[in-house]
């Protein structure tokens, strides 16, 4: 398995080095280096599931870095998360191998070696066995991610697009720095294995905050998660999925690892990580539900299943702050089943929007009426990942928030009324989240998918799309069918013989603890498609062909008669109500006016306009830049002075060093 996870490592050496060498010189050599890399990917995997068997292994760095003990080990935690990672970025490297076969779709050099770049840093933050290398790769993986979403800068947006990201992803750096050498510094090494050996304290909470923020910064929890929105959209075509679906686990890696070494939380930290898990899930959810533009609904709602994972993880801290294996388990398997449906969703969402929007030319809601069609492989994909994150049965991410709700309910077992009462907030949350996101993906299905739009071509997915696309399909939809073999696996990479108590018998589903319900996925795979042929037959029995015929009637557009408009809602239209319904959390404003018609021809009419408010941006970020822009602006000025000035600077800065020396000794 060694040889096999350096294989992968060395195969994404290979493309980064031929596309920053070559480039896009050839129209094929972009498509080979990203089936290169579908084939690295399957190494990796390979590998990771291995680790997760218990075929564990261990690649020594010795000797090489020059600061004590490092290795890249992958244990069944690593690989639990190797497999979930890349078992999404195999079929999405196909899909992106038919994307950039597309004649003008990549014009030049860096983009292949961001991607391989990419996928790299991820596989060595999940192996990781030393401090510095852990960093090493994180940072690597934030350059990486700013390089992609900044790809595009002859682009509107895209240029601070990019910036975004990396402030972000140095934000997050920076908090793991400091938390990763408060526990170095206590332990005596930089091993992560020494950190589990640190005594409790002051140094040891600030730590394990300092690495939840920071893992949890990646993932998008508020109030770090204003760069995920515009990082996702403006990196190109099936790299989105890359970003969102598949590297975007490193941040849930390193919760779930920093949870296994630390153990016990402080108590505020896990109920400060439910309430910001329910807020990140609220407002990401919001936000999806009122956008028009198709990447940055998907992007916004990575922002709330971050929040239904968090939800998880925080449940798992509470159940270790209140030495309750039980919970633990059962959060830890909430959160992981969670992320399991996420990255395939996710993936399989991004992958097929690409192609939907290569084939339009466009990511507007309204002018994506019906484009599904035009690309049917890409439109029933998109449709099966949309209907996972609505938590639509028979899904996974039915049985992943199912699941998450059942370990919401365990609160009765949490004698602390504090801890009760987060939990019940958080569980009203996520009942809250999931209600919007149905609303939010059905209207994506009906407008790109099922809506009626202007006739077109058909596009080519060609075959290597097509390829990923089914196999992630597959994932959201085969996974739920074998749920309790999910669960098994998951439970060994948690090494948590408790997890595994939620199989209450080879095909049911139990929360851990017996005898509070019950549910099989895998029989609902077979009783919900009988129920549907029985009613079907049943309609045709008693009324005949008449089932079958079609009345058309003029479409309603309103109770009032000769109403002009469109026979179809909008994008905005049907949003408009969930941005009424959530004003307090959107902060909506609404403005009506009376406007003239053009040349001043005709009466007056009314025109009515709505807009939400990013409530993060606008009152912490926005307040925030304005005194760093003064500081920039007086920069400026100092830059543009004189030599015998900037002596004078010198000097008072020694005098001012030397005094605060004096005075100290």
């Amino acid at each position: 398995m060694t040889l096999l996870f350096l294989a992968g490592l060395l195969l994404l050496a290979v493309v980064a080095v031929t596309d920053i060498v070559s480039g896009p010189r050839h129209r094929l050599l972009s498509p080979a280096g990203y089936l290169v890399g579908a084939v690295a990917s399957a190494c990796l995997l390979i590998a990771g599931a291995a680790a997760l068997a218990g075929r564990t292994f261990t690649i020594d760095l010795d000797g090489a870095l020059g600061f004590g003990s490092s290795s890249l080990t992958a244990d069944r935690l690593s690989g639990l998360f190797l497999v979930i990672a890349f078992g999404a970025a195999t079929p999405v490297s196909l899909a992106l191998a038919s994307w950039s076969a597309r004649p003008g779709r990549v014009r030049r050099r860096g983009l292949g070696a961001a991607y391989a770049l990419t996928l790299g840093s991820v596989a060595v933050v999940m192996t990781a066995h030393n401090a510095f290398v852990l960093l090493f790769a994180w940072e690597t993986l934030t350059v990486a991610f700013s390089l992609l979403a900044g790809f595009e800068r002859d682009k509107p947006g895209r240029p601070r697009a990019g910036l975004v990201t990396l402030v972000f992803g140095k934000i997050s750096g920076v908090l793991l720095l400091f938390g990763l050498l408060l526990l170095a510094g206590s332990a005596g090494s930089f091993s992560l294995d020494a950190f589990a050996r640190v005594p409790d304290g002051a140094s040891r909470s600030a730590a394990y905050a300092l690495l939840v923020l920071g893992f949890a910064a990646k993932a998008g929890v508020v109030p770090l998660q204003v760069w995920m929105p515009r990082g996702y959209a403006a990196a190109p075509g099936p790299l989105r999925a890359i970003m969102a679906g598949v590297a975007v686990n490193v941040g849930f890696y390193g919760l779930w690892r920093t949870l296994a070494l630390l153990g016990r939380p402080p108590a505020w930290l896990a109920g400060a990580v439910l309430i910001l898990a329910a807020l990140t899930a609220v407002l990401g959810i919001a936000h999806a539900a009122v956008q028009t533009n198709l990447q940055r609904v998907i992007a916004y709602s990575s922002i709330e299943n971050t929040g239904l994972i968090l939800t998880g993880y925080g449940i798992a801290l509470v159940g270790a702050s209140t030495h309750l294996p039980g919970l633990v388990a059962v959060g830890l398997l909430a959160g992981t089943l969670q992320i399991v449906a996420h990255t395939a969703a996710k993936s399989l969402l991004f992958t097929a929007g690409a192609g939907i929007e290569a084939a339009t030319g466009t990511s507007d809601l309204d002018e994506l009426r019906g484009a599904g069609r035009r690309v049917p492989w890409s439109g029933a994909g998109f449709a099966i990942g949309a209907f996972t994150l609505a938590g639509l049965p028979p899904t996974a991410g039915f049985v992943s928030e199912w699941f998450l709700l059942e370990a919401l309910m365990q609160q009765f077992r949490v004698h602390h009324l504090p801890f009760q009462l987060v939990l019940a907030v958080s569980g009203a949350a996520v009942a809250l989240t999931v209600g919007f996101a149905a609303i939010t993906f059905v209207r994506l299905v009906g407008l790109v998918v099922l809506g009626a739009g202007p006739d077109g071509d058909r596009a080519d997915d060609g075959l290597p799309g097509r390829a990923g696309i089914a196999v992630l399909s597959l994932g959201c939809l085969g996974v739920a069918a074998v749920t309790p073999l999910e669960v098994r696996a998951i439970a060994a990479g948690l090494a948590s013989p408790v997890a595994e108590g939620a199989l209450k018998s080879p095909w049911v589903l139990q929360p851990v603890f017996a005898d509070f319900s019950i549910l099989s996925p895998s029989w609902l795979w077979i009783a919900m498609p009988a129920l549907l042929l029985a009613i079907t037959l049943f309609g045709l029995l008693v009324s005949g062909s008449r089932l079958l015929r079609v009345r058309r009637v003029p479409a309603w557009r309103s109770a009032t008669a000769g109403v002009e408009g469109a026979d179809q809602y909008t994008a905005f239209a049907y949003a408009n109500p969930t941005r009424r319904v959530l004003a307090n959390v959107l902060l909506t404003r609404t403005e009506l006016r009376q406007l003239e018609r053009p040349g001043g021809q005709g009466a007056a009419h009314l025109g009515y306009r709505s807009d939400v408010v990013e409530p993060v941006e606008e009152y912490v970020y926005r307040p925030l830049v304005r005194p760093v822009l003064a500081v920039v602006r007086f920069g400026k000025r100092l830059q543009s002075g004189r030599l015998d000035a900037y002596v004078a600077y010198m000097l008072i800065a020694l005098i001012a060093v030397l005094a605060v020396v004096g005075a100290l000794a």
